[in-house]
This record gives structure tokens, C-alpha cells and sequence, in this order.
């Protein structure tokens, strides 16, 4: 049988967007926290738990995109002309993230300040824009000739910016998750204190844009709602909801809960991806260009997966011997210098 390389790409494109979500996710989500812990000790140890990892988690940023200038270059061309000031305000606050992340650590005492709310929004910045751009992809992009239709400012819309507030609180969820994992004493039970209202804001967010999204295109509606659709797709919502109510059980306990909030984050990201993919396939630009469409020579995508499946397996090593070497919990003074 021969291999579909269009399909290929697109699982190895997912893939590392996935990972991005889940490893970078938790980075800016500590920097969205922020503004609530008040304690400069508490802060450095926020920042100590990431510091060792932080900017590999972007590699997998990095490999989306370059895979899908590789694999799918009319939708890289489609896509950048239509969010070019979402994504380039993305990448401005991941940049204005970075340079803090290093700055505060040398900054004397009066100006540690200035380096706190500049990692802190920065972090906002670049997780509301990625939200942004989600939503205007999930609107979709109306192409004539090959071209987008919508001006600069095709983007800008209601959905779009509550998709950006919604990516905002998911990753703050993941965030404060991780350090629920990764910390204790008084800055655990602070995240244990916001990881509820977070979580129920986050179900909150979840509920509207599944329902917002059908009316948005009436073949997402079709997608999820019509027989037997609805009867395979139902278990979605319902892990939902179980993810959910585990979070809140388990950082409502006295003791050290573990890792079970932050899987089960994970595990609410990983559905809420999966309900996405779900409703825009085969698309790659909705509403209207699949992947095979959208896919470059078949010559040239047999050449670069050949690449891509050597270094994924590369990345993977490297950064799971990271989370490795400094896994348990990350205290006061420790860390990063």
C-alpha cells in the first residue's frame, strides 16, 4: 500500500503543535500567574521549575511551522498573509517573554519590578494572539483564485478574540497545574486556590465555543451533530467533564495531590486539540482547502519526512533526558543562577 505523504505530514505537523501546546503551554502560564503571587521568593521559584527546559519546549514551535512551509506551502502562504499582525504580535510577546525570563534573574533590586511584569505580559501577549489566530482559523479564510479575500484585518472579530481569551486560561490551567506538581508549602497551596476557579472558568469556555462554532460554519454542525457522528463523538464532552471534576478532587486535598491535576490538564488540552482537528478535517485552511490540495510534490515531501522523522525522535530524547535530569520539586533557592 502506498503511503498517503500528505496525511503523513499533517500527523507530524500535529503532532509537534500539540507538543508545543503542552510544553510551552505551562511556560507562558506561569508568566500569566504572575500577576497573582505577590512573593518574590515564590516568583523565582515559579520561574526555577521552567528555567532549565523553557526554551526547548519552542523547538516544537519552530517544527510546525517549518513543517508546514515544507509540506503545505500554498496554505504557510495563505495563512501568513491572513494573520500576519496576530502572528507577528505573537512572536513579539514570546520574544519580549524570553529576553525578561534572563533579564530578571540579573536585574538588581529596583528593577527585578519592571522584568517581572515584562515576563508577565509578554506572556499574555503571546498566548492571547495564538489564541486569536485559532479563532480566525477556525472561522476560516475565504480564498478567490488562490488568494485570501479578507483585508490585514480579516482576522479581527468577536470569535476570534474570545478564542484568545479562552487559550489565555488554558494555559494559565496548565500553569498553575504544573506548579501544583512542581512546588510546596505556601506557593502550592496558592496554586491549589486558583486552579479551581480556572478550571470551572475553563469548562465555562470550553461549553461556548462548541456551541459557538457550529454557527460559525454549518459544516461543523454537521460534523459533530448528525447521525452516527454524535453517537462517536460523544465520548469528547464526556472525558471532559470526568478531566474536570478529577482536577477539582484533587487539589481539594490536604495533601500533596501529585501530578494528577497536571495530567489531567494535559488531558483537557489533548481533547479540546482533538475536538478541533475533529471539526475542521480534511481541511488544513477551512473552510474549503484540504491537505492534499494544499501539499507540495510528492517528491519533495518523501524527501523532507525522511528528515523529519530523524529529528523528532531527537527531540524527544533530548528533552525528556531534561525533564528527567531535573524532575521533583523545585524550593526556594534552587534552580536556576
Amino acid at each position: 500500500m502506498e503511503l498517503d505523504l500528505p496525511f503523513a505530514w499533517m500527523l507530524v505537523i500535529g503532532f509537534a503543535v500539540m507538543m508545543y501546546i503542552i510544553t510551552d503551554g505551562f511556560d507562558l502560564g506561569i508568566g500569566i500567574l504572575f500577576p497573582f503571587v505577590r512573593d518574590r521568593e515564590h516568583r523565582d521559584t515559579m520561574v526555577n521549575t521552567v528555567a532549565p527546559v523553557w526554551d526547548g519546549n519552542e523547538t516544537w514551535l519552530v517544527l510546525g511551522g517549518a513543517g508546514l512551509l515544507a509540506a503545505f506551502p500554498k496554505a504557510y502562504a495563505v495563512l501568513l498573509t491572513s494573520f500576519y499582525i496576530p502572528l507577528l504580535l505573537m512572536l513579539v510577546g514570546l520574544i519580549w517573554r524570553g529576553v525578561s525570563f534572563e533579564f530578571r534573574f540579573k536585574a538588581d533590586e529596583s528593577h527585578k519590578p519592571f522584568w517581572d511584569r515584562a515576563f508577565s505580559s509578554g506572556s499574555i501577549v503571546a498566548a492571547f494572539f495564538q489564541g486569536v489566530a485559532l479563532g480566525a482559523f477556525i472561522q476560516g479564510i475565504e480564498l478567490a483564485d488562490g488568494r485570501p479575500v479578507d483585508d490585514v484585518f480579516g482576522w479581527l472579530g468577536a470569535f476570534s478574540l474570545f478564542t484568545g481569551l479562552g487559550v489565555v486560561l488554558a494555559y494559565s490551567l496548565l500553569g498553575a497545574t504544573w506548579l501544583v506538581l512542581k512546588t510546596e508549602g505556601g506557593l502550592q497551596r496558592t496554586m491549589k486556590r486558583v486552579t479551581r476557579p480556572i478550571t470551572l472558568g475553563m469548562l465555562l469556555m470550553i461549553a461556548a465555543v462548541s456551541l459557538w462554532s457550529p454557527f460559525i460554519h454549518p459544516s461543523i454542525a454537521q460534523r459533530w451533530f448528525s447521525f452516527p457522528n454524535i453517537v462517536w463523538f460523544a465520548p469528547v464532552p464526556i472525558l471532559v467533564l470526568v478531566a474536570a471534576w478529577t482536577i477539582l478532587r484533587a487539589v481539594e486535598r490536604p495533601d500533596d495531590p501529585g501530578a494528577t491535576p497536571f495530567v489531567c490538564a494535559l488531558l483537557l488540552m489533548f481533547l479540546g486539540y482533538s475536538g478541533f482537528v475533529i471539526s475542521i478535517w480534511p481541511n488544513i485552511v477551512p473552510p474549503a482547502l484540504s491537505i492534499w490540495e494544499a501539499a507540495a510534490p510528492e517528491s519533495s515531501l518523501g524527501f523532507t519526512l525522511v528528515g523529519a522523522l530523524l529529528i523528532i525522535p531527537m527531540i524527544l530524547a533530548y528533552s525528556g533526558w531534561s525533564y528527567y535530569v531535573f524532575r521533583g520539586k523545585v524550593r526556594a533557592g534552587e534552580g536556576y543562577h
